[in-house]
């Protein structure tokens, strides 16, 4: 352990914790999970079910989101020992990074070698529908490029690559599984996609013209999450998958008004028809996370029993 981990995190305190009120069985789980915005219902699909509320966990922080539970959930997925967030932190809310991130350190400590991770994310891409979920194969990070990237500092662990390569950071495996998880759920081919994946800090969601920069810089969904617990996940050794879904289409006209011409016509004597105003809202997003929870459970239960070494594989 390095001297950067014992200053920076209670990572002794906090094993203590978990291990003093999460059966032995449970307590060096494979697969950790992390639930989006609407998505703690995942949690509904696991055995044995124990919660340890974030309160009494030394260095966790608390969530404050509408639609974050502030837990961890130990329990079995099938056979596989699984850990879940429900609820996560976002720099927005006030959290440092390393806040952000300690859960997914943690997991690291407790045994996670897979980490699934979902959000709820607005749509860039125009053919990306509503409700489809995105298998993320990569990601634009602004602020991972202008300096809000989750390993500044001293290291964690010396044993770390001080220069991380992150180009590698969306495993095929866990992609390939997931689109093998769809066939066997006999699920429509429109219900899963692949894209690109914006990390945006938020809590504004993005004006017409970020909207459009994004979409033309390659990104197909943009959220305020994911890619700080992706990176340390990384940094982790863990092999790492995101499922995104598409809860809303992101606001970008094909043109704006123009305010000059309307006042023109208007002053010309000429009707003006105004435009309605298009705007996205937290309780959409929830609405639709808990419209498609059902599904995005049954794609995250079935790619865990299909994970090398699972008791049981369906077919």
């Amino acid at each position: 352990m390095s001297s950067a981990e014992n200053s920076v995190y209670p990572f002794p305190e906090t094993i203590e914790v978990i291990k003093k009120v999460v059966p032995e069985g449970l307590q060096s789980p494979r697969v950790g999970i992390i639930c989006g915005s609407g998505l703690s219902g995942l949690a509904s699909s696991l055995k044995d079910i124990v919660l340890v509320p974030y309160d009494t966990i030394p260095g966790f922080a608390t969530s404050t989101v509408p639609g974050h539970k502030s837990s961890l959930a130990f329990g079995y997925m099938g056979d596989t020992p699984v850990v879940a967030m429900l609820g996560r932190f976002h720099p927005y809310e006030g959290h440092k990074l390393t806040s952000v991130t300690y859960p997914v350190r943690v997991m690291s400590r407790l045994g996670v070698q897979y980490m699934i991770i979902t959000n709820a994310a607005g749509g860039l891409n125009p053919n990306l529908a509503v409700g489809t979920i995105v298998v993320v194969q990569d990601h634009l990070a602004l602020p991972n490029l202008t300096g809000l990237n989750p390993l500044l500092g001293p290291q964690v662990n010396l044993d770390h690559p001080r220069f991380l390569p992150i180009s590698d950071a969306y495993s095929v495996k866990l992609r390939q599984l997931a689109f093998l998880a769809s066939h066997q759920l006999s699920l429509d081919d429109s219900a899963l996609a692949e894209g690109v994946y914006a990390w945006v800090s938020g809590p504004t969601y993005e004006s017409p013209a970020e909207g459009r920069f994004l979409r033309a810089a390659g990104a197909d969904v943009v959220g305020m999450s994911t890619v700080p617990e992706v990176v340390v996940a990384r940094e982790e050794g863990m092999e790492v998958t995101v499922f995104s879904l598409v809860t809303n289409a992101v606001v970008i006209p094909e043109k704006y008004r123009s305010i000059k011409e309307e006042v023109k016509a208007e002053l010309a004597g000429r009707k003006v028809e105004a435009p309605p105003t298009e705007v996205v809202s937290h309780d959409e997003v929830l609405s639709l996370g808990k419209e498609k929870e059902d599904l995005m459970k049954a794609l995250v239960e079935r790619v865990v029993k299909l994970l090398p070494g699972s008791a049981s594989k369906p077919v």
